[in-house]
């Protein structure tokens, strides 16, 4: 039976993570983290709610050793972990801070366990069940998605291989995503883990957070990020310590954005595509192309239903929701979600081209179309929603004119302070319905 190594590494005294100053060897994450699963309960599910990524990874990799997987919800709401407590039932959180009313035991994760050293490094069936990840709820309920760990690792090394990690051995991997999210779980934990990297247990979201923890962190560096957390790095204007690699994912970047950002920060961006369903699947340099590269092994394929991926590390085929153009098997042009797609007045557009014109006119610092439910016979009308201080909605209409077809012109276009967007840079279904009602009601 084939299996993978828990640490990727040549040696156990090579600093693999970065916990507030400490600088933790492999041999003391695996003895720690072997501590910590000689603790753990036994029962058949942890959700591992950690907000410290360091400590987050001790307990993935406890859990790993006990054979049990990880849940790792969109949200932390407690709605949602009512509901996957009735879905899993024996379930247990692992936290590192106190948790008011969770509606299943859990246990406390600390900032360092005492241990010994490990002496070698385990390994784990390819086979193993190691996570359930959930999509982010942004068209309903979140829906699982188990991944074995067999498949988390063969993705991350071919993900690092695409992303020329080989020339950054020994880099530090900081991260304004959320490790509980595919994304960060696989740029900032695994991708680190598998590629002789370091994890940074910090989470820095504001610019001043995260200029400080790449100030904090000796070169080279890697800065994993989304656009929506670009473009405030860029609005910031202070000047920001150089990284060795940008990595983008979560929302569509526009090349304007992206050559910006690399500016910014004096080195190449790289954009990864990727689902829930499947994990990371292609890549590319924003600014150079508009054509996605799929990784190594990975192939496409189209027929009635849509875009299937395929082959290297995935398991079996997965129908993809998005609308793809594909060039050969291994190369494609991302058009847009499935559920992206409106037709008004027999003309058809995307919400994700709706948003880059939107997010492109000067002095809008986010924005979102949103296409509401039709309610009854009532034609349905685009909205649009954006945060632009100093800026009035008839001039970016007006704006919005200069780019777009009248059909899909916004009624109304609303002005807020803020979109309520998760930590990974989604907004989720039930925010889409509050922001509706909002404007409805006004």
């Amino acid at each position: 039976m084939r299996a993978y190594p828990l640490v990727r590494t040549e040696r156990l005294d090579a600093v693999v993570a970065s916990s507030h100053g400490r600088c933790v060897s492999a041999a003391e994450l695996l003895g720690e983290a072997a501590a910590l699963a000689a603790s753990l309960p036994d029962r058949p599910f942890v959700i591992n709610l950690c907000r410290d990524r360091y400590r987050f990874t001790l307990g993935l990799l406890a859990a790993l050793m006990r054979g049990q997987p990880s849940l790792l919800p969109p949200n932390e709401t407690p709605l949602s972990l009512s509901q996957l407590a009735a879905d899993y039932p024996g379930l247990y959180g692992l936290v590192d801070q106190t948790q008011i009313d969770m509606p299943f035991p859990v246990e406390m994760v600390s900032a360092q366990i005492a241990a010994a050293p490990a002496r070698s490094v385990p390994e784990i069936a390819a086979a193993q069940s190691a996570v359930i990840l959930f999509t982010s709820g942004s068209t309903g309920r979140p829906k699982p998605n188990e991944k074995q760990w067999g498949h988390l690792v063969e993705l991350s090394r071919a993900a690092g291989r695409r992303l020329g990690i080989d020339k950054l051995r020994g880099a530090t991997v900081i991260g304004s995503v959320p490790h509980q999210h595919a994304f960060g779980l696989e740029s900032t934990v695994l991708l680190p883990l598998q590629h002789g990297l370091i994890v940074e247990a910090g989470r820095p979201f504001y610019p001043a957070d995260i200029a400080a923890a790449l100030a904090a962190s000796p070169r080279p560096r890697i800065l994993v990020t989304t656009p929506i957390h670009l473009r405030a790095l860029i609005l910031d204007q202070s000047a920001l310590p150089t990284v060795d690699l940008l990595i983008c994912a979560t929302a569509p970047l526009q090349r304007t954005l992206a050559a910006e950002a690399e500016a910014k920060f004096q080195t190449p961006l790289m954009e990864i595509y990727g689902c829930s369903e499947t994990g990371q699947l292609a890549a590319r340099r924003t600014v150079d192309t508009d054509e996605w590269r799929c990784l190594d092994g990975i192939a496409l394929r189209q027929d009635e239903q849509g875009t299937w991926a395929g082959g290297g590390p995935l398991v079996g085929e997965t129908l993809l929701n998005d609308v793809i153009e594909l060039i050969a098997p291994d190369r494609f042009h991302l058009l847009g979600r499935t559920a992206d797609l409106v037709n008004i007045a027999g003309k058809r557009s995307s919400l994700a081209y709706l948003n880059v014109q939107l997010n492109s006119i000067p002095g809008v610092r986010d924005g979102v179309f949103i296409m509401p439910e039709a309610a009854g016979t009532t034609p349905t009308r685009l909205m649009a929603f954006a945060v632009a201080p100093g800026l009035t909605a008839e001039f970016l209409v007006a704006e919005l004119r200069r780019r777009i077809d009248p059909a899909f012109i916004p009624r109304p276009l609303c002005l807020v302070d803020a979109l309520p967007r998760s930590p990974s840079g989604k907004l989720p279904r039930e925010q889409v319905e509050r922001l509706v009602a909002m404007a409805d009601a006004s």
